[in-house]
């Protein structure tokens, strides 16, 4: 599995449930869960990781499908970024198939998962910022049976964990039946890690603007101020259109919210310029979310 590793991995278990699997983690502590293995055996082929057992998602088939429940879908955990970027998926959720078809090259989204994108909680997943404006919510199974289920958004930010023993089996994800859009740079052309990416959802039902922004903090950030804004603006009855200028300011005051000027220190001296790099990034985020509104109302 490496030429790195000193030593042979201890065993690797291959359950059929995702009980099944939940018992094999409380049997063996240590043993770390694989389904995609695309950023876990980076680890260990850089010799950053070495687990004494590995349990095997990828024999789960319930974890590898959806269901519906409740005006909800109910995603598996194994569902692959290839998977969800087919077109029955995106008349689904078209922000979540649009960020699974940019999260990479094939290799990379024929093996990487849905659940494998939430645990790694790395800040460029491109699902990430798509779960956030979704206000998704994981389900995690644990010893016994147990179901519990949290929001996405705590679980990246840290607010609640994974117990020992618990996996994510599914995602539960609202079906809002209304226009959404994923969209991200990268450093360079062609499928690449996001430098920004913007996640635009629709909820007219609550007369609602949903806005997330992905890869330039730990966690996707939500501008809520700036979402009520632009929301209250909105002709919600009639064709919702907006002018370029009211596009223009969602998208400044978005980047504003996400990457905000210094304060000003403590002397009340001049607060320090924002680097080049920052105030282009700025530029970027809100090119992305002046973009990705304006292709939601249209």
């Amino acid at each position: 599995m490496t030429t790195h590793a000193p030593q042979a991995m201890q065993s690797v278990t291959l359950p059929a449930s995702l009980d099944e699997a939940v018992a094999a983690l409380g049997a063996m502590p240590a043993a770390v869960p694989v389904a995609g293995g695309t950023d876990l055996m980076a680890a260990v082929n850089k010799g950053l990781l070495r687990p004494s057992g590995l349990v095997g998602l990828g024999r789960i088939s319930e974890l590898r499908g959806w269901h519906y429940q409740d005006g909800h879908a109910l995603l598996g955990a194994g569902l692959t970024h290839a998977r969800m970027g087919r077109p029955d998926f995106a008349a689904l959720i078209p922000a979540l198939a649009a960020s699974a078809r940019a999260a990479g090259p094939p290799q990379i989204r024929n093996a990487g998962t849905l659940g494998g994108n939430i645990v790694t909680s790395a800040p460029t997943g491109d699902a990430l910022p798509v779960l956030a404006a979704l206000e998704a919510e994981v389900v995690i199974a644990g010893p016994g049976g147990a179901r519990r289920e949290i929001p996405v958004s705590h679980l990246l930010a840290g607010r609640e964990l994974l117990e020992p023993a618990e996996l994510i089996g599914f995602v539960r994800v609202p079906l809002l039946h209304a226009p959404q859009v994923f969209l991200k740079a990268t450093g360079r052309t062609g499928p690449g890690r996001a430098t920004a990416s913007v996640a635009i959802v629709l909820d007219p039902a609550r007369r609602g603007v949903r806005c997330a922004v992905g890869a330039i903090a730990p966690m996707p950030l939500r501008p809520l101020e700036a979402e009520r804004w632009i929301a209250s603006l909105i002709d919600w009855d009639g064709e919702r259109g907006l002018a370029p200028d009211a596009l223009a300011a969602f998208g400044e005051y978005v980047a504003a919210a996400c990457i905000p000027d210094h304060a000003p220190p403590a002397d009340d001296t001049e607060a320090p310029p924002l680097s080049p790099a920052v105030l282009h990034l700025r530029r970027t985020v809100a090119a992305l979310a002046r973009r990705a509104l304006g292709r939601a109302l249209s």
